[in-house]
């Protein structure tokens, strides 16, 4: 049930009626009709743009065209008042019955009331933490692993088929790097005095796993040339650190469907074949790039490549795919990557990268672009740095890391669940402060609190009515009289849970996983400030005594509420508490 959706349709009726009346002319547009709530809630419940849009292709007045179809709304038994307001807005105030019924619907569906068919038929890959398997997973990549993994979720909530998958950057030079450094750990394990050069990998992670080659080699690598161990050694440490980084991404609730090897792009023609069918396309072709902006580097010299033209496709210049000396630049192998997720039939391809991939952003689209003939849609976001803080101060680096704080210290210190909702207290692309202290702290101020307290509150109220001998199982409170919510606060409630359908819808679309966090907040909001009205009007509280009816019509709506903020916490990866300790 999407309230908004419903009313958006009375509107397109009543359209409709009034072009077979002749008070509309035949062939409007309705695309940019909306239904959505007013700018200030004390205008009406709803509001709808159609006289505005329509004005101009109709050729007549707004007012002209709000105030016939305000008595078209009118007539509906939905619509208490319908409204012309300024130059043509149309407001709406819906009957009492209209948000009790939405409290049912939320009892009858469960978790299920907001999923939407909206992403029906729509396959989309979301990529996300993609580190390099050099080491374990860091609070940068905690805030890339939470948003991609939320948004995964919330758009298989709207009804998409959704592909979790992690690229595994296990093909360029720093695997090698990985390997040195892994080989130093192992030739430690074996007594010796060892020192890590710059460019090598110092932290104390390495160490089992430099022990852990000893005991599946022994000695046969002490003392041999990189020629005799470094294809192995790379290929062991790999394996370890994807098994830590898969162990780190366990412990934050995150789980992938599709792990994708870069290794698996060279030697195998899937590069060369990409770069056929771009060349196929007149998209490829040798040339000298133009100097960059700026101070130019002093190596910097004019030379012929070969160059990607994706300036077809939306870029500020063409990208160098292949160097002088015939190896593949960096981007050859990530076209490849994308030209085999649009061969896998995905309609929406979306990129989660660290704010230090900004420049990335527009050859990657240009890329999915021209692979798929504009019929793919590519969507990047960039997730912005984390500070973290402890004590008022910075909090201090991971000495098993060696230079940062580590993903697996942020979740021992505050858990699983709080991690994940504070990360998206913030847009992807603002900056985000992660205060210790803070997002343990019980009040108000801290988000993740005050929602699980909301839902702890109704869990409680559950309980003292069953001890109270009430009957609170969700099939008696769906079917209680709905009729005794009648008071404006009890009926806010209700208008806030009408919305979490629209609101599912416009962050699946906008890809924007923080409005679920956001919405969550102040729908508990509304249910505290409900209870704290019930402190002072005894009418108001969940449990009228001697009253069973009337208790059972108020439990209703609280258990809504949590039934919602379950739901939005479920696509957020959080459990709910039932009780606050």
């Amino acid at each position: 049930m999407n309230l908004f959706t419903e009313l958006r349709g009375l509107v397109v009726d009543s359209l409709n009626a009034m072009v077979a009346e002749g008070a509309l002319p035949p062939g409007l547009d309705y695309a940019n009709v909306a239904v959505e709530p007013p700018r200030d809630a004390a205008h009406g419940d709803m509001a709808t743009n159609a006289a505005m849009v329509l004005a101009k292709p109709a050729a007549m007045k707004p007012r002209d065209i709000a105030e016939a179809l305000a008595a078209k709304l009118a007539a509906d038994p939905r619509v208490t008042v319908a409204e012309v307001a300024g130059p043509g807005f149309l407001n709406l105030r819906l009957s009492a019955d209209v948000w009790q019924g939405v409290i049912h619907a939320v009892l009858q569906g469960g978790t299920a009331f907001g999923r939407s068919a909206m992403g029906q038929g729509n396959r989309v890959n979301v990529e996300y933490v993609s580190a390099n398997p050099t080491g374990p997973l860091h609070v940068g990549h905690t805030r890339g692993a939470v948003f991609g993994d939320a948004l995964a979720s919330l758009l298989d909530y709207a009804g998409y088929e959704v592909t979790r998958e992690y690229y595994i950057n296990d093909g360029g030079a720093q695997v090698d790097v990985l390997a040195r450094s892994v080989y130093l750990r192992y030739l430690e394990a074996h007594g010796q005095k060892v020192a890590f050069e710059d460019g090598t990998y110092p932290g104390d992670y390495l160490i089992p796993v430099g022990e852990a080659l000893k005991a599946k080699v022994g000695d046969a690598f002490v003392g041999k040339g990189e020629q005799f161990w470094l294809q192995e050694v790379r290929e062991f440490s790999t394996k370890a650190m994807m098994d830590l980084i898969r162990s780190d991404l366990a412990a934050l609730g995150v789980e992938m469907d599709v792990f994708y090897s870069e290794k698996s792009l060279y030697g195998t023609g899937k590069i060369e074949a990409a770069i056929e069918d771009l060349s196929g396309k007149g998209l490829i072709y040798r040339g000298t790039l133009e100097p960059p902006k700026g101070k130019v580097p002093e190596d910097w010299e004019p030379r012929e490549q070969m160059l990607f033209r994706s300036t077809a496709h939306g870029d500020d210049v063409d990208r160098p795919i292949q160097k002088s000396d015939g190896a593949w630049t960096y981007f050859a192998p990530d076209i490849a990557y994308h030209y085999d997720k649009v061969s896998r039939g995905f309609d929406t391809i979306i990129d989660v990268f660290g704010a230090d991939h900004g420049g990335y952003v527009k050859r990657m689209k240009a890329a999915v672009s021209a692979l798929s003939d504009g019929k793919v849609d590519c969507d990047i976001k960039l997730t912005q740095l984390v500070k973290l803080f402890k004590n008022g101060e910075p909090f201090k680096m991971s000495k098993r890391a060696g230079t940062f704080v580590l993903l697996s210290d942020v979740v021992d210190q505050v858990g699983p669940d709080v991690t994940r909702f504070h990360m998206l207290t913030r847009k992807n692309d603002a900056p985000l402060d992660f205060d210790f202290d803070k997002v343990l702290e019980q009040s108000k101020d801290n988000p993740v609190f005050y929602v699980q307290y909301a839902h702890a509150r109704v869990c409680s109220v559950l309980r003292k009515a069953a001890e109270a001998g009430i009957a609170v199982d969700d099939a008696t409170l769906t079917a209680a009289d709905l009729a005794k919510l009648d008071h404006e606060a009890e009926l806010n409630v209700a208008r806030k849970l009408a919305e979490w359908p629209r609101l599912v819808e416009i962050a699946a679309r906008t890809h924007e996983p923080h409005r679920v966090a956001f919405y969550l907040y102040d729908l508990a909001s509304d249910l505290h400030g409900l209870w704290n009205r019930g402190n002072e009007l005894a009418g108001l509280r969940f449990i009228q005594e001697d009253d069973a009816a009337t208790s059972q019509a108020k439990i209703a709506l609280a258990r809504a509420v949590a039934v919602v903020i379950s739901a939005g916490l479920g696509i957020l990866g959080v459990t709910p508490v039932e009780e606050m300790r």
